[in-house]
């Protein structure tokens, strides 16, 4: 009998590491995949319970969005995790033309035949509030949450910028199913008259239900409501952030894993193809701080690897953002890597960025990871497989662009 609990799809590869470090962190093995997995990939690990497979759904139009999520949903669908969830960014960026969300669940509920799509977004532990449909995010390292349209980076995204923060006003322009809200006085209620309210809702033909999440001690009741629509037989098709996993460690009541601390490494490479003002504010921080730049328009390989001959720490950054080559800047970045990595002995990687992370792991042959310890939340440091490749058993940490404080590269290279 499988031991799986729940198997996920990410929109893009950050997000995909930081819904596996949401399972890993609460004692659930879980394997991130680069392609759906087949069962007897499933069973070399030993006691897993849970499984993803990170895309690049994010940064396709819905035909091919279509074209690449109708496959692999019905892959986890046959794979017998009673809850496969459609990891998507805790900023829910996305639109009718790029990333759409609303095509997402389209195909998701035909190739699962379910009534109805539970939506969460909020990420109380990330700083991702959703509070009467309207989301909430903390930027940067601030304390106060900033809704979503004045958001000072997300608001003017440059591939999808989030300018209404009502998740359903903005989901309903990416799809014509109905959509409710389960909003946060409804979570307060007594858990009988709360699963009544929520059984009716989804009685009355909703098809797509966003359900609120304020704060952390909401998670367990959260989970609660959509673990018991779930089974093996029939897997519930759930849309969001890894608050869907937060919510549900906390139903299952699983306890804190313990990791070893992976200490310093010297030197390090930094990737970034991410244009948001706080991964900006990292490299600067670590240029401030002892690390080196290889500037991409000059020989980057070249001068990155005389730095690290040098033991100096060296980031590689794309530069301005430039619509006419913004397609073309992961692959580089993933062919500069992957020629550093066959001529030097690094065996620590950052990559900033989601789309630049997923083009990086393609061009690395990176077929598997897994978390081994925690950094700062969201962008967990892993352990990749990658057979015939070099980067094949080094350290790699994929960060989205708003994950971390100013100084997270110098946090990679210590360790802690």
């Amino acid at each position: 009998m499988s031991e799986l609990l729940i198997g996920f799809l990410g929109d893009d590869f950050t997000g995909s590491t930081d819904a596996m470090e949401s399972l890993a962190v609460c004692g659930l093995r879980t394997v991130l995949f680069t392609s759906p997995p087949t069962a007897g990939q499933l069973a070399r690990y030993e006691r897993l319970r849970a499984f993803g497979v990170a895309s690049t759904a994010r940064s396709m139009s819905p035909p091919d969005m279509e074209r690449t999520l109708r496959p692999a949903f019905a892959a986890l669908r046959d794979l017998g995790a009673p809850i496969v969830h459609y990891k998507v960014c805790s900023t829910f960026d996305s639109s009718p033309r790029v990333g759409s969300i609303g095509r997402a669940i389209d195909v998701g509920m035909e190739v699962f035949g379910c009534r109805f799509v539970p939506v969460i977004v909020g990420a109380p532990d990330l700083g991702r509030h959703c509070v009467f449909g309207n989301l909430f995010a903390v930027v940067g390292g601030g304390e106060e949450p900033v809704r979503l349209d004045r958001h000072p980076s997300m608001s003017r995204h440059p591939v999808t910028p989030m300018d209404e923060a009502d998740l359903r006003l903005h989901l309903s322009r990416q799809t014509d199913k109905s959509i409710a809200l389960f909003d946060v006085r409804q979570l307060e209620l007594p858990a009988d008259e709360m699963q009544r309210r929520f059984d009716a809702l989804v009685a009355s033909g909703a098809q797509v239900i966003l359900i609120d999440l304020l704060h952390e001690n909401q998670l367990a009741t959260v989970g609660s409501l959509i673990a018991r629509h779930a089974s093996p037989d029939r897997p519930l098709f759930v849309v969001g952030s890894s608050g869907v996993e937060a919510a549900l460690c906390a139903h299952w009541g699983d306890t804190t894993a313990t990791f070893t601390p992976p200490g310093p490494v010297e030197p390090i490479v930094v990737v970034s193809g991410s244009r948001s003002p706080v991964t900006a504010g990292q490299v600067q921080w670590a240029l401030d701080h002892g690390f080196e730049q290889a500037p991409i328009d000059f020989t980057p390989i070249d001068c990155a690897m005389m730095r690290l001959k040098w033991g100096r720490s060296v980031i590689i950054d794309s530069g301005p953002f430039d619509p006419a080559v913004a397609s073309e800047m992961g692959p580089l970045l993933g062919c500069i890597l992957q020629n550093l990595l066959e001529c030097t002995r690094v065996q620590r990687v950052v990559v900033a960025g989601g789309d630049t992370s997923g083009h990086v792991a393609r061009a690395l042959g990176i077929e598997s990871m897994e978390m081994i310890a925690p950094l700062t939340r969201g962008a967990p440091l892993c352990r990749v497989s990658a057979p015939g490749s070099p980067a094949d058993g080094i350290e790699m940490v994929f960060k989205g662009g708003q994950i971390g404080g100013p100084d997270f590269f110098c946090l990679v290279e210590r360790g802690s």
